[in-house]
């Protein structure tokens, strides 16, 4: 994934101090570096590992969940009856129970650094370093925010992003935590001006993204026309948010002239086809956006942690939609999964290609189903139709092993999953009890 693209074959990777020293033919880096462990990866992909632009850690814990609720029509209704809700009844033990499995489920499957964002009114206080203890002992790299809302009251918004204030004040003493700030707006149609102007300055002060849930659903678009007269990009761009340190998750209900202004910008965007097919929002418009070099990475919005599924469902999602069988590459969705995902966070120098000088943050496929020649002309069309998040063998970060052999190596996965049921079932026992959050959008 350097800039051009190289597939190489009868390579290997030298490692030294956790970055990659060099990359070069294997029967060069032997001699140079006779004395190193090996890691064998032959008939293997080597490839960087695979960047989440948007997740919700906490989203796992619904995953299965027997919700006793109206069924709801429309995505404002998914909000009300089910995320809001949700919002409300989550607790410490919640966050860090979530977060712990939901980075073990990533790490199998090759997820070496993700984006996340976490809302719980009742559980604000103090929860980035629940969240942050889990990526760190998981290993794996993680941007995490609160997000900030302001749909109870203006004061819920502002001590939302004081609690991203006070995670970056407390990253600053530890720079090569894997867990790092990022500032968070749950949408434009739960959050003031005010405190849009406030997240931007906050984010600036902090030197650290901010992402914010961008026309998901047409409520977002007709909350922001009905009372600003703007569309929803319009609005954000005239309040000074967007820029190329700022993540719109989602656009999918864009139109041309917002596209330009996302491009004008440099804004970048987290596409989440997948979400946005559960959701039956509709289609992001990712392919007017590319022909803008808009720069678009991958999310799963919390649904789908298998980051490979999402891939595919890409490639499908957007060929079906403009009923065109070469819509977009499997290239294409590949940048969206690495590089561009960390070109969008400003990691791009660190991380998402097989560089000299940058983490060596590397997975190890082996797919357990390879009915065809692996080659350099067929790796990549592998990856998408092909492989599994289960066909990870090894997974690399900083050159430590996070799994080999398919096996975790820093947390095990069974204690994991008893911590996530045990939380999971008192969660969803108290979810019986909530009623649908029908609050005022201001």
């Amino acid at each position: 994934m350097d800039e051009q693209r190289r597939i190489l074959e009868n390579h290997s990777i030298a490692i030294v101090g956790g970055r990659i020293a060099e990359v070069g033919k294997t029967t060069d880096l032997e001699r140079m570096f006779s004395s190193a462990d090996v890691l064998d990866a032959s008939d293997s992909i080597v490839m960087p590992g695979i960047v989440c632009s948007h997740s919700h850690l906490y989203g796992i814990l619904l995953r299965g969940a027997p919700l006793k609720i109206t069924p709801p029509t429309d995505f404002t209704q998914i909000l009300q009856r089910v995320w809001w809700p949700m919002d409300e009844a989550m607790s410490f033990e919640d966050a860090y129970a979530s977060a712990l499995v939901a980075c073990l489920e990533f790490a199998k499957s090759g997820v070496t650094t993700f984006a996340d964002t976490y809302s719980g009114p009742n559980s604000m206080q103090g929860v980035l370093d629940h969240i942050a203890r889990a990526v760190e002992e998981v290993g794996i790299r993680g941007l995490i925010a609160f997000e900030a809302t302001e749909r109870h009251s203006k004061d819920e918004g502002f001590r939302g992003l004081q609690e991203n204030v006070r995670f970056a004040e407390k990253t600053r003493a530890n720079p090569d935590s894997k867990a790092q700030p990022l500032f968070s707006l749950h949408a434009s149609f739960t959050v003031s001006d005010d405190l849009i102007r406030e997240t931007k300055n906050l984010a600036d002060k902090y030197r650290a993204p901010i992402t914010i849930h961008t026309s998901e659903g047409l409520g977002d678009v007709q909350h922001n026309l009905e009372r600003y007269g703007k569309r929803t990009v319009e609005r954000l761009h005239d309040l000074g948010l967007l820029g190329p340190k700022t993540v719109l998750a989602h656009c999918v209900n864009l139109d041309d002239n917002e596209i330009d202004i996302i491009a004008g910008t440099e804004t970048g965007v987290a596409h989440n086809a997948m979400s946005n097919m559960l959701n039956a929002v509709g289609v992001a418009p990712i392919l007017k956006m590319l022909e803008k070099n808009v720069n678009v990475g991958l999310g799963n919005d919390g649904y789908v942690f298998d980051m490979f599924e999402n891939m595919r469902t890409t490639y499908l999602l957007h060929r079906i939609h403009h009923r065109n069988p070469n819509a977009i590459d499997a290239y294409t969705v590949l940048e969206m999964a690495t590089i561009n995902g960390a070109r969008l966070y400003g990691m791009d120098k660190e991380i998402g290609s097989i560089e000299t000088g940058k983490r060596a943050d590397i997975i190890i496929i082996k797919p357990s189903i390879l009915p065809t020649p692996l080659n350099p002309s067929s790796a990549v069309g592998h990856l998408i139709n092909t492989v599994r998040g289960s066909d990870v063998e090894h997974v690399l970060i900083d050159g430590k092993p996070v799994v080999k052999n398919r096996n975790h190596m820093t947390f095990d996965l069974d204690k994991a999953q008893k911590i996530s049921q045990a939380t999971a079932s008192k969660l969803w026992a108290r979810l019986e009890n909530m009623k649908p959050q029908v609050d005022q959008i201001r």
